[in-house]
């Protein structure tokens, strides 16, 4: 069974969370507006917030790539072209997140640093909040 990718993280346009409900085995985001419940399809929301990771990530690919060097405390040649080439290829990983969504950890941190994805009834993004480096980190 699919999943929503990003549950706990979508909100629709009056900031309240829409919940996922399940339409056969298809992931929805819930929007309730004016008594009216909207089941917008999980996928076509979180492709389009993948869309924008993809794109971010293609353009900072070196800053990330060392920022994940740093992290893991790795300097070396070996550790450099493993995570390049799981940057390279970000798309097969980010299709096997429908399969197992993120872990409730990752929601809930990334809830906590600001991640917040505001959606219409037609499930079109409206407003995306990504957390971003502090000052220090700049």
């Amino acid at each position: 069974m699919s999943k929503a990718i990003f549950e706990g993280l979508v909100f629709d346009e009056h900031n309240h969370c829409a919940p996922v409900a399940y339409v056969g085995a298809d992931p929805t985001y819930v929007i309730i507006e004016d008594g009216f419940r909207y089941h917008v399809d999980a996928h076509t929301v979180d492709e389009q917030i993948i869309t924008t990771f993809r794109a971010q990530v293609a353009s900072n690919e070196e800053e990330i790539g060392a920022g994940v060097l740093r992290m893991m405390g790795k300097d070396d040649l070996f550790s450099k072209a493993a995570v390049m080439s799981a940057l390279k290829n970000i798309d097969s990983e980010l299709k096997r997140l429908h399969e197992t969504g993120l872990p409730t950890q990752a929601r809930e941190y990334l809830g906590m640093m600001g991640f917040r994805v505001t959606i219409n009834r037609h499930g079109d993004v409206v407003n995306l909040d990504m957390p971003s480096g502090t000052a220090d980190e700049e």
